[in-house]
């Protein structure tokens, strides 16, 4: 994948692979040691049902993604589901 600059990231609508709207990006997790990127989080779209997401979720429900699950970032950013 090539390089995006974070700041292109920031409040980018995030789908799943299915077509799912899963929400938009809330932030990014990194290891602070390595700098190497863990996970996206979600804050989740209003109308998705719930549990529609097998996702792992934070202490305020919004879900954390992996970001070896990115498949692409254009006009979304695309997860695996």
């Amino acid at each position: 994948m090539s390089e995006i600059l974070a700041e292109n990231l920031s409040g980018k609508s995030v789908m799943g692979s299915d077509g799912t709207e899963l929400g938009m990006l809330y932030n990014i997790t990194m290891d602070i040691n390595s700098g190497a990127l863990h996970d996206l989080i979600i804050e989740p779209d209003e109308e998705l049902p719930d549990r529609a997401v097998d996702f792992e979720t934070d202490d305020v429900g919004r879900f954390l993604v992996p970001v070896n699950r990115v498949r692409a970032v254009k006009d979304y950013i695309v997860v695996q589901r």
